[in-house]
């Protein structure tokens, strides 16, 4: 999929500002540094559409990225930055929960992890309240070439059991550095907003 003008539409921090056009929207959650903003850019095969920052728990608002038109890629801000004081964790906390039960255009949760570590007592927590939305979700396990890759498959596959044991949702790996990821996860994400 080549996406030809990706656009930084709003930066929204109520309801009020979410865009009206009812295109389809899929939605990316993920603790803070996880890799959310590069995993974007590499998708659209952009540097900086997405401002990345080696800073965890930058993004404060939940940024709508227009894609050709065809439906939003959707950030909300990462959870779970230590340094940020207990009433900003609680403020970023209702910014994700009020979108996930407000927007009526999701298509899609991807839900980002890092494929270097367990899933922390935060994922789990964001793994269970994704899976009560009972909305669609992809998990995609950023960082790919932080490891050996020949231990990716099978890293991934544990992630699963730990997140997912009953294997209904789809885990891919990716790595902003080795692209060879991204088409795999272009063909589950086209499945969510191209019209059949």
């Amino acid at each position: 999929m080549v996406i030809k003008n990706p656009i930084l539409t709003v930066s929204a921090v109520s309801p009020k500002q979410y865009p009206t056009d009812h295109l389809p929207e899929i939605v990316l959650v993920g603790k803070s540094n996880v890799g959310k903003s590069s995993f974007i850019n590499t998708l659209v095969n952009r540097k900086k559409l997405a401002r990345t920052s080696s800073e965890p728990g930058k993004t404060r608002q939940i940024n709508f990225y227009n894609m050709d038109n065809l439906f939003y890629l959707v950030d909300l801000p990462g959870y779970g930055y230590s340094k940020m004081s207990k009433q900003e964790q609680a403020k970023v906390g209702s910014f994700i929960e009020e979108y996930l039960q407000k927007s009526k255009e999701i298509a899609l949760i991807v839900f980002v992890i890092d494929i270097r570590h367990e899933p922390t007592a935060n994922d789990k927590l964001m793994y269970d309240y994704i899976f009560k939305t009972n909305l669609p979700c992809l998990v995609i396990a950023n960082k790919a070439d932080k490891i050996a890759i020949t231990k990716v498959e099978g890293t991934v596959k544990h992630l699963q059991e730990i997140l997912n044991p009953l294997n209904d949702i789809s885990f891919l790996p990716f790595s902003s550095e080795r692209k060879i990821y991204t088409q795999k996860v272009w063909e589950e994400l086209e499945k969510y907003f191209l019209k059949k």
